[in-house]
């Protein structure tokens, strides 16, 4: 497999919602950085023409981004459109014809995952595979069984090399802000592991329901939707041991060795939950047993982890958007220091989104005679307004070959055989009201010691 860069990139689902809301926007991003000088060619079945798709593309930035004008023209003069149904031969031969002396291609395929062997098998009759790299969505599967078809079936297509499977939440600076942090800052690394550490929740937020992806909705769930990648993703960050050497291949060893260690989950380890209100979502079906909330412990059987419970709060409808891990350190006393009032802890907080931030909580002395203490945080912010957005750096570092932000076959299929356990209506399914932090249940059942932190509307300065 060449690591040479793409030479071409192709996008499938050029009229989709991911393409209008995110991969136009890095498109031009992309542009202006001198990122992305090469044919974009996007294919879609909506009986469209190019220019349709050049205002579409426009619009997509307006809204989601700001058009700068110069990128966008480049952008254009780069852009060219098939339309055509992905079952059809024809369409595979017009982007043979297309392609051209392209020997590097790039697929994208931002569709949905039903359509992933299908399109993967009109590149390989019409002759565009060799040499060529292949982006795939989330998620990859619905569950153990069919992420290990998928992969079987890619495989007749595409060396394993040159599979990308996306993730966004990896290419997030804060997430790779999680690695970076710990292992730059040995006073931090040193007390990383059980001897120190009482428990890890990370909650995920949404104050808003599926806006009207009902229908799509109703095939994922919250476990499916972000439990299975984006948050044990975000749990492989925390905890794996150091990467052998700085290649990507050893980045993704480190995490999908850690993702080996975690438990397989069962029925007692998670609470379910759903909105009131979103069996009346069009596309719901009327008696829905998916999910919009999960509140998940996971643990991790390695000598480091062993005893540590991490868990997972994510879910729709909630009091605030945004996504926050709380890392709390063991309890000390001493007979010199004296407690009173409400108790105090020493924390990790990182906020992920929407504003980045590190906290630390501590306790300093109050004044006056007494060697009585009181609860502080010392937050450090960091926002570059230039800061690339994750399918930015995903796109382009696919492009280039670099795989270290993209998950491996076995990392996928471990994060399959931690959640299939529970995928379905194995646990009960509990209401829960809008702007509540889900149900009862989830504060009764799989709680951290000392209780969920409920993250604040907006990061603290």
């Amino acid at each position: 497999m060449t690591t040479e860069r793409s030479d071409a990139l192709v996008f499938f689902g050029a009229t989709g919602d991911l393409a209008y809301k995110k991969i136009f926007p890095a498109f031009q991003a992309m542009i202006r950085r001198g990122h992305l000088d090469l044919p974009i060619i996007g294919v879609a079945f909506s009986h469209w023409n190019l220019d349709q798709l050049k205002e579409r593309a426009r619009d997509s930035i307006e809204k989601h981004g700001q058009l700068d004008p110069a990128a966008f023209e480049k952008l254009c003069s780069q852009l060219s459109y098939i339309d055509g149904e992905y079952e059809q031969p024809e369409t595979f031969a017009k982007l043979k014809e297309i392609l051209g002396n392209a020997k590097r291609p790039l697929f994208y395929l931002a569709i949905p995952p039903s359509l992933f062997a299908t399109v993967a098998a009109g590149l390989a009759n019409s002759g565009c595979t060799n040499q060529a790299r292949v982006i795939l969505e989330k998620p990859f599967g619905r569950d153990l069984a069919s992420a290990q078809d998928l992969n079987r079936t890619l495989h007749q297509f595409f060396p394993e090399e040159a599979i990308f499977r996306i993730d966004h939440y990896l290419g997030k600076e804060p997430v790779q802000n999680l690695v970076y942090f710990r292992f730059a800052n040995p006073f931090i690394e040193s007390g990383w592991s059980n001897k120190y550490l009482e428990s890890v929740q990370i909650t995920m937020a949404e104050a808003f329901g599926v806006m009207g992806r009902g229908k799509i909705y109703e095939e994922l769930g919250a476990i499916r939707d972000v439990v299975q990648n984006h948050l044990l993703h975000v749990i492989a960050c925390l905890t794996m041991e150091w990467p052998a050497d700085s290649h990507s291949e050893s980045l993704r060893e480190a995490r999908g060795e850690l993702l080996r260690c975690v438990r397989a989950l069962d029925s007692s380890q998670i609470v379910r939950g759903q909105f009131q209100g979103y069996r009346n979502e069009p596309g719901v079906a009327a008696d829905s047993q998916v999910e919009t909330f999960a509140a998940v412990q996971f643990h991790i059987d390695n000598e480091r982890w062993a005893g540590v419970p991490f868990t997972i709060r994510a879910g729709k409808c909630l009091p605030v958007t945004t996504t926050e891990i709380l890392v709390r350190v063991k309890p000390s006393s001493h007979p010199l220091l004296e407690e009173s009032g409400p108790p105090m802890a020493n924390y990790y907080r990182f906020r992920l989104s929407p504003e980045e931030a590190i906290a630390l909580g501590t306790k300093i002395k109050k004044p006056g005679e007494r060697m009585e203490g009181e609860q502080i945080e010392l937050v450090a912010h960091y926002q570059e307004p230039n800061e690339m957005d994750p399918y930015e750096r995903l796109l382009g570092d696919a492009a280039n070959g670099d795989s270290a932000l993209f998950a491996r076959q076995d990392s996928v299929e471990d994060a399959w055989r931690v959640v299939d356990p529970i995928l379905g209506d194995s646990s009960p399914l509990y209401e829960y009201e809008p702007n509540t932090w889900g149900p009862a249940q989830a504060d009764q059942t799989v709680a951290p010691k000392g209780g969920w932190h409920n993250p604040e509307p907006k990061e603290k300065n």
